[in-house]
């Protein structure tokens, strides 16, 4: 398949800039593959469609604060997008400056931190953090809420906590699993009171997923590599659910990488445990997993948007996206949600 089959064009005023006032008060669309429908709902409704005995996995992974300001030692200013902390001292990362700094070269970040460059790859270079502090506190103390590139403004107080899901617990991730983001404490409650099981895993979202596809084939497309972890309890919830005849709901895309990758890695079936993923989920691909999937609406000509299509049905998807438009929905991060049901 060629990348411009899952290309499309947006409003720009539909890409949504602020999160919704309340968490739940997001629309939802929801395709039905059994019915062969679209149906116009919200947000507070997908406890009806969710029953006793299903699970539903979320990805408990936090935003870190991964994006620094600063200058070169020849004193151009230079942004560094931390995407990945390898350990206490060391870091993979973006570097946009005037002029790329080459291996050797230093930077200065924040006023106070000594970076030094290692080397530069071909999509990400190796910094050394050269103070006493480690690369996490760091970001903590002195970084920035990296938010997504087509947001076009700068992070403010209400992204510190509406751009992290209320369940975040380990850090890592660069970008927010924002299916997630609509999800408050009272509807985990209430979903588990209706007898839904809440299990999760974890996946450090990358930079990569902001990326769009360009090569002209997505065959040729090289997949960005992400961490993840799948806690014993939740096999066993899923497996569990699945000999009573419960359904597994993904909340999200990333949520649904980290369990098809490990099937496909376990003959198809999950296991618990931690690795790299670069799956690359398209049109073709034969779910293991995962019945329902829970996701915001993704850019033109992106991973994502081919791994929702594989999902729902290429066709079903374009004429979803066609309606959401049609029907202003909000598009991106803090925009509104789907809920798909796997078309096999």
């Amino acid at each position: 398949m060629k990348t411009q089959d899952f290309d499309f064009d947006l409003p720009t005023e539909l890409i949504a800039q602020y999160p919704a006032q309340h968490r739940t008060s997001s629309r939802l669309l929801y395709l039905s593959n059994a019915q062969g429908q679209l149906y116009d709902q919200q947000f507070v409704d997908l406890k009806n469609h969710l029953r006793a005995g299903d699970v539903m996995v979320f990805n408990d992974t936090r935003v870190v604060k991964a994006r620094l300001l600063g200058h070169k030692e020849s004193g151009g200013k230079v942004e560094v997008m931390v995407e990945r902390v390898i350990d206490d001292h060391h870091a993979l990362a973006v570097i946009r400056a005037s002029h790329a700094p080459k291996p050797g070269g230093k930077l200065w970040l924040a006023g106070c931190i000594p970076v030094m460059v290692v080397d530069r790859g071909e999509a990400f270079y190796t910094l050394q953090f050269m103070h006493e502090t480690p690369v996490h506190a760091l970001l903590e103390n002195y970084g920035h809420l990296p938010l997504p590139p087509y947001i076009g403004r700068q992070a403010s107080a209400v992204d510190e906590s509406r751009y992290q899901t209320v369940y975040a617990k380990n850090a890592g991730a660069v970008a927010a699993p924002t299916a997630g983001l609509h999800f408050d404490q009272a509807l985990l409650d209430q979903l588990r009171a209706n007898g839904v099981v809440i299990a999760y895993v974890t996946l450090h979202v990358g930079a990569g997923t902001f990326q769009p596809v360009r090569a002209e084939k997505i065959a040729d497309h090289a997949m960005h590599s992400e961490w993840f972890n799948i806690p014993l309890e939740t096999v066993t919830a899923i497996e569990q659910a699945q000999a009573i005849g419960g359904r597994v709901f993904a909340v999200g895309t990333t949520t649904l990488r980290a369990l098809e990758a490990s099937a496909a890695q376990h003959q198809g079936r999950l296991a618990p445990g931690f690795g790299e993923t670069d799956i690359f989920i398209t049109p073709g691909y034969r779910f293991q997993i995962v019945e329902c999937l829970l996701t915001n609406f993704h850019l033109p000509r992106s991973t994502l948007l081919m791994l929702v299509s594989a999902f729902g049905g290429l066709e079903a998807i374009r004429a979803a996206y066609r309606h959401a438009i049609t029907e202003k929905y909000r598009f991106f991060s803090y925009g509104d949600a789907m809920l798909i049901e796997r078309n096999s």
